[in-house]
């Protein structure tokens, strides 16, 4: 019998052309091959910002695929906020920081539902700010 706590995941056994197709539309790209170059480009600076049980866990929910893209970089010991993602995203795309927050945003929101919301809200909360949003999250800040 399943607790009531534990999160049921809608999104077991998503394969990486479901992810794929999904990114492409969320995002309106007009091609599958535009939609994986932002999937790779988004899964690859998150692998390089994740660590932990989270990183351990997001791979094990993702698709074979795009969890060898995620896990294929090595963390930085520097963390970047969520707008030093878009910069640093943009930089190695060689796209537009408009560009890059789009794409940021369009393979997060996917990730993030593949994820479910207790891992996502883990996620968030090991990275700087600014990763909420990206994930289609609002971004509460504590009072002091």
């Amino acid at each position: 019998m399943r607790s009531l706590r534990e999160p049921t995941r809608a999104t077991a056994g998503v394969t990486f052309d479901q992810m794929l197709e999904k990114i492409r539309y969320e995002g309106a790209y007009p091609t599958r091959e535009r939609a994986e170059t932002a999937t790779h480009a988004v899964l690859s600076g998150l692998g390089r910002q994740l660590t932990g049980d989270e990183r351990v866990d997001l791979a094990a929910r993702l698709p074979a695929e795009a969890a060898l893209i995620f896990t294929a970089q090595v963390p930085d010991p520097a963390l970047l906020t969520g707008w030093g993602f878009v910069k640093d995203l943009s930089a190695r795309t060689g796209g537009t920081p408009a560009t890059a927050r789009w794409d940021a945003g369009t393979v997060l929101a996917v990730v993030g539902h593949i994820a479910g919301p207790d891992l996502l809200d883990r996620i968030i909360g090991q990275l700087p700010s600014g990763y909420a949003l990206l994930f289609g999250r609002a971004e509460l800040i504590q009072a002091a």
